[in-house]
């Protein structure tokens, strides 16, 4: 069996931001009733809880994001997303739910620096000056579905697709470029 690999292997590019694949990363989709007790009680063994609407909650090294009214996005270290999808689907029994490992189809990337924002104003319809720290959007940038969250002061995670990492990465480190600053 061949080792895992991320779908850009940590590639990264410095301009007047850094732009960066986060290498691998678990990932996991959860769609339930974001009510239930039952995905409260799950989420609590993790030592999260369920984010209000487009939040996003942290804890323990791990990441949860409200995606939709139905689906939540978990991250976490890539080797332990087999056995989370397997303690949330054994926690769920019977209830509605669908608990799935997306680690191989999503790439992360990391946009960090002063002028970060500046990147993704290039190509996303969102005010980024009104982006509170961790909420996400749900957006294109450019022609492709993302979503991203400000993670931290100087510092947005970005999702996306891994069929389209590549060119993710080349939106990202064109926009990225010395000299193309906004402000």
């Amino acid at each position: 069996m061949s080792e895992a690999v991320s779908a850009l292997k940590g590639e990264s590019h410095t301009g007047f931001a850094t732009v960066a694949e986060a290498g691998l990363t678990g990932m996991v989709t959860i769609r339930a009733d974001l009510g239930s007790k039952t995905l409260a009680d799950a989420l609590g063994s993790l030592g999260l809880s369920v984010p209000g609407l487009r939040g996003v909650v942290a804890a323990g090294g791990r990441s949860l994001a409200w995606m939709s009214p139905d689906e939540l996005m978990l991250f976490c270290g890539y080797d332990e997303a087999p056995k989370i999808v397997a303690d949330l689907t054994a926690a769920f029994g019977g209830e509605h739910s669908l608990v799935v490992n997306v680690s191989d189809m999503r790439s992360l990337f990391v946009v960090s620096g002063a002028k970060g924002d500046e990147v993704l104003m290039k190509l996303c319809p969102v005010d980024m000056a009104t982006l509170p720290q961790m909420e996400m959007r749900r957006t294109r940038a450019a022609q492709t579905g993302v979503a991203f969250w400000r993670s931290g002061p100087e510092e947005i995670r970005l999702i996306c697709f891994r069929s389209v990492a590549g060119y993710m990465m080349g939106l990202l480190e064109v926009s990225s470029r010395r000299g193309g600053e906004i402000f």
